[in-house]
């Protein structure tokens, strides 16, 4: 019989968390509070607070100088790891909407890192796929975008990936849906695609109860 461990996670308990990790920069408050300010409808896209941390923590972890971003809303995600990069490293962010990057770019001007960041609009997988991949360049990448089209833009990345890179991928819980075998759209395409990671020999991958379920793998030799 399988148990969990974690404890249900009360607003005093999250609370708790963000007190208990790194504290976001006034940047980074500003952004988050101007994401719900002028973005409430859609908030909820943005990157969990905990996650910012973490994210900028896995890019100092590995020594990221490359970085590939897919889905990047108002630029939370990519502030927090730009910021964790060296002066001569560059993520490469891709979306489709030049209002909610337009956010963002202003966070990366007022932190001073908007000369790491390479933001490309234009559909992300045709982004991907004009990226070189004669050698695996890639060292870190984010994945948070349209869920459905999850796994074309993991075989891009993988592909892309030096041996020891990461891949970081967002929302392999989906709301808690994905083990609702019922439920299609996003749901299904998370489950459909958790099973793919699952099943590639090129990675090893955990996938974590962290906020809406997030997927670490390491890309292997050979």
């Amino acid at each position: 019989m399988h148990q969990s461990k974690n404890p249900p996670l009360t607003e005093e308990l999250y609370t708790y968390v963000l007190e208990h990790n790194p504290p976001l920069d006034p940047v980074q408050r500003e952004l988050v509070e101007v994401t719900h300010s002028h973005l409430a409808d859609v908030a909820g896209l943005q990157t969990a607070e905990e996650q910012g941390p973490l994210l900028a923590f896995l890019v100092r972890l590995i020594g990221a100088r490359h970085i590939v971003e897919v889905g990047t809303f108002t630029g939370f995600s990519t502030l927090s790891m730009a910021q964790a990069l060296p002066e001569d490293g560059m993520l490469i962010a891709c979306d489709i909407s030049e209002e909610w990057t337009a956010i963002g770019r202003e966070a990366w001007a007022k932190a001073g890192v908007a000369d790491r960041i390479d933001l490309r609009i234009a559909p992300a997988l045709e982004t991907l796929r004009a990226l070189p991949d004669d050698d695996p360049w890639i060292d870190m990448s984010f994945l948070d975008a349209d869920k459905e089209t999850y796994s074309a833009y993991w075989e891009e990345l993988v592909r892309r990936t030096r041996p020891g890179g990461l891949i970081v991928v967002d929302n392999t819980l989906y709301h808690g849906r994905v083990t609702d075998a019922s439920a299609g759209g996003g749901a299904a395409a998370i489950r459909a695609f958790n099973d793919l990671v699952a099943a590639d020999s090129r990675v090893e991958a955990v996938l974590l109860t962290v906020a809406d379920g997030l997927t670490l793998a390491r890309r292997l030799a050979g």
